[in-house]
């Protein structure tokens, strides 16, 4: 770092610079240099938030008949906006609850992203890269805030995926993967030894001991990612803060406000986990690639995310954890604004040219809006947002530096985020 070194310079070296009749006008041109050389890093971002929940539709949801609804227009369906907690900003009538706590978040109704195809366009939002670009698997947002933010010290993961496995640290490595929770229910299952605590203590023991003696000999990679991952199961079996993931222990009252469903549970225990600072949980709802039944699917859709997400930001509001928790909803694309005719009900395709997501908490200015679309949900008319775009402002929310350049396994530097524009400075 170049301050521990221009620390190591006063120490050893102002009382000969100054002898040899270095003056401070000189000496302040001659550390610049030396700075430049030392290559040193911009200032860091001031993090407005310590934690990040993204709720991740998978498929892709209408922005058209949830965000960002045109009545009159072709295509429109039956559903109507409802006005929010925020003024002039509506909604549809079926997030009735979102459009009570729309006073804490942005929408961001300009999104317009390159990739149609479901893998492809997950990966390129998780990521902010296209798959296959540079022949590398690029870390997700979750694993870079880990790696950016995480505490080495912590007895608990820097990154929680629950319901779906999520994209994981790519070239940063194991250290970085998230911890996967399939069912919120059953929590993180064999937190619990079968055995007594001492005998299971002489097995972890005799385990490393193999695993050190092989490794040793056989310098495989493997081994070290899977000595990482025990390595880490150990410590969270071992800390108290694994009652985060018993959704036993919540009040019954609180667990109540947040509906039923594993989507429901799934962001309980997100609360739960970042109150205990773990910086980025992702928790996934899939069912939203409506090509088919489109309105009677968005609707019932609609009704499974509503109650948990007032409840997320009502309990985050109340606790005083909104303004270092971003909450993020969104999934990999929009739908069609036309209806299509392909099916006996009517659905919507993929449409990654114009679609929405929103953002509560972080340090946001609440009910704001960023982009705008055509009369017809089409084109994004006002301030397009990309993928950089969008996940830079992340960073920036985060006290990331996205300019930072990670090394590959093989040398490589690759800049957190690609050629952004962040969005940053119409919403705090």
């Amino acid at each position: 770092m170049f301050s521990e070194r221009l620390s190591e310079l006063s120490r050893r070296k102002f009382l000969q610079l100054t002898a040899a009749g270095v003056g401070a006008a000189s000496m302040s041109g001659w550390l610049e240099v030396l700075a430049a050389r030392a290559g040193a890093a911009p200032a860091p971002t001031a993090a407005k938030a310590r934690s990040c929940i993204l709720l991740w539709m998978d498929g892709g949801p209408s922005h058209k008949d949830t965000l960002d609804l045109k009545p009159g227009s072709k295509g429109a369906g039956d559903f109507k906006p409802i006005q929010t907690s925020a003024p002039g900003i509506e909604i549809s009538e079926h997030l009735p609850g979102f459009a009570k706590v729309m006073k804490h978040g942005v929408l961001v109704r300009g999104m317009s992203t390159p990739e149609g195809a479901h893998p492809r366009a997950k990966y390129n939002l998780h990521t902010g890269y296209r798959e296959g670009q540079g022949g590398l698997i690029y870390p997700s947002i979750g694993s870079i805030v880990a790696a950016e933010t995480g505490k080495p010290e912590s007895s608990v993961p820097a990154f929680v995926s629950i319901g779906s496995r999520s994209f994981g640290s790519g070239f940063l490595g194991p250290k970085y993967q998230p911890l996967l929770v399939q069912d919120p229910v059953r929590g993180v299952e064999d937190l619990k030894a079968v055995v007594g605590d001492a005998r299971f203590d002489k097995r972890v023991t005799l385990l490393e001991e193999m695993e050190t003696a092989f490794q040793g000999e056989y310098r495989a990679g493997a081994i070290t990612d899977h000595k990482t991952t025990y390595e880490r199961a150990v410590k969270l079996m071992h800390s108290k803060e694994a009652k985060a993931f018993d959704l036993t222990l919540e009040p019954a009252a609180d667990k109540s406000k947040y509906g039923t469903g594993k989507f429901a549970e799934g962001v309980l225990m997100a609360r739960r986990l970042v109150e205990i600072g773990v910086p980025f949980v992702e928790v996934t709802l899939g069912g939203w690639d409506t090509h088919q039944d489109n309105f009677d699917k968005v609707k019932a859709l609609s009704g499974q995310i509503d109650p948990p997400i007032a409840a997320l930001i009502e309990d985050l509001k109340a606790r005083g954890l909104l303004d270092r928790t971003l909450v993020v909803w969104m999934g990999e694309f929009g739908r069609t604004p036309n209806i299509n005719t392909r099916g006996a009900k009517p659905g919507r395709d993929h449409y990654p040219k114009a679609w929405s997501l929103a953002m509560f908490g972080g340090g946001v200015r609440g009910g704001r809006v960023v982009g705008k679309t055509d009369a017809d949900g089409a084109a994004v008319v006002d301030q397009k947002v990309g993928t950089a775009d969008f996940l830079a402002t992340v960073c920036e929310l985060m006290g990331i530096d996205h300019t930072k350049k990670n090394d590959t396994p093989a040398g490589r530097p690759i800049s957190i985020v690609d050629k952004p524009k962040p969005f940053t400075s119409l919403i705090v």
